[in-house]
């Protein structure tokens, strides 16, 4: 039974992500007077349809995202007024930037209310630091607060997590501020061990403080623990471009859905792990969609602003071409994504 309520919550939480982010750009397009013929959830055969006064709210058979479909075509151009390439440039550009800001905007509030309901949060003061260790010979001291490590700004606690597990030498220089001063603690040495797989951990010496979320601290946190996880998307990917991750490490839609189910069952439906999860999922495809790459909204976004710079668009065969191109390589990077996803769960 757990089973299946884990999978259950698993595509709530992949379907409300997506369905904000397509609820972004239905709204604005809707405030732009675009017309939107379609609002769909999924890909593929339809499998439930309501007909709105002029949109088609559709449920789509493969869980691989969603689209509002708004007249970009010629034809649709020649034919409606109100179709997406008809109206003036600010207003395309403000309904494409809709899905993605909307995304950021789900992430921060769920940032907020992960807080509320743990109403503490881990700061990076220093709380305790093992006699005689690398940490206090080097300088840290208890009531220090690390700001940087190896140069890396450090939101919170989980940046100085990034930051060492990250490393490879063991050697880490850190910035604290102490006594409202900025104090530098450069070669802090920590043991490396490694387990029979060759896996290598940091054995890092020191705690940090666990505090009480007071009204003062809401808001600084939540901006934190928001932007904890949009850096940590961007270096994700910063990684995955320069090799330091393979292909095979990509995740699809399967892999996301065992995630969070899996993420379910061993938290027992903890809602703050939950929507953690969710928080990470939004912020990730917000980023994700802001990417300069065709088929993407940042790729859309690209072309309009070429239009904005010509002051004519760009013609919409040469456009949709483009698109086509992308959307296919983005459905080969999927069919490779999912193959892992699959891969993964049968074979451990």
């Amino acid at each position: 039974m757990s089973t299946i309520l884990s999978v259950i919550c698993a595509f709530i939480i992949f379907g409300a992500v997506i369905t904000i982010h397509e609820y972004g750009h239905y709204r604005v397009a809707k405030w732009c007077g675009i017309k939107v013929y379609e609002f769909a959830i999924g890909m593929g055969p339809v499998i439930y349809r309501k007909k709105g006064r002029e949109t088609d709210f559709t449920l789509r058979a493969l869980p691989l995202g969603g689209f509002c479909r708004m007249g970009e075509d010629e034809e649709a151009q020649d034919e409606d007024i109100n179709a997406f390439r008809n109206k003036p440039v600010w207003a395309r550009i403000l309904t494409i930037l809709a899905g993605p800001v909307m995304n950021f905007v789900l992430g921060f509030v769920l940032a907020a209310v992960i807080l509320l309901i743990d109403g503490k949060y881990v700061s990076t003061v220093i709380a305790q630091v093992e006699e005689g260790s690398s940490s206090a010979l080097s300088g840290l001291t208890v009531g220090d607060e690390i700001t940087h490590v190896n140069g890396m700004k450090c939101f919170t606690a989980n940046d100085i997590v990034y930051a060492l597990s990250t490393d490879e030498d063991g050697v880490l220089d850190f910035t604290v501020k102490r006594g409202g001063e900025k104090l530098a603690i450069n070669g802090v040495h920590f043991d490396i061990s490694e387990d029979e797989n060759g896996q290598r951990t940091l054995c890092y010496d020191f705690k940090v403080e666990a505090r009480k979320l007071t009204p003062a601290q809401f808001i600084p946190q939540t901006c934190r623990k928001f932007l904890y996880y949009s850096r940590l998307i961007y270096l994700s990917l910063y990684d995955l471009v320069r090799g330091k991750y393979g292909l095979n490490s990509l995740q699809g839609p399967v892999g996301i859905v065992s995630v969070i189910s899996q993420t379910a069952r061993e938290t027992n439906f903890d809602p703050s792990y939950l929507l953690d999860l969710a928080m990470l999922i939004s912020v990730n495809l917000g980023i994700m969609n802001l990417l300069p790459l065709p088929a993407l909204d940042g790729g859309r976004l690209v072309f309009l602003f070429i239009e904005a710079v010509r002051r004519r668009p760009v013609p919409a065969e040469a456009e949709g071409m483009v698109h086509f191109a992308g959307f296919a390589l983005l459905m080969i990077v999927m069919l490779i994504a999912t193959f892992n996803d699959v891969k993964a769960i049968f074979i451990k």
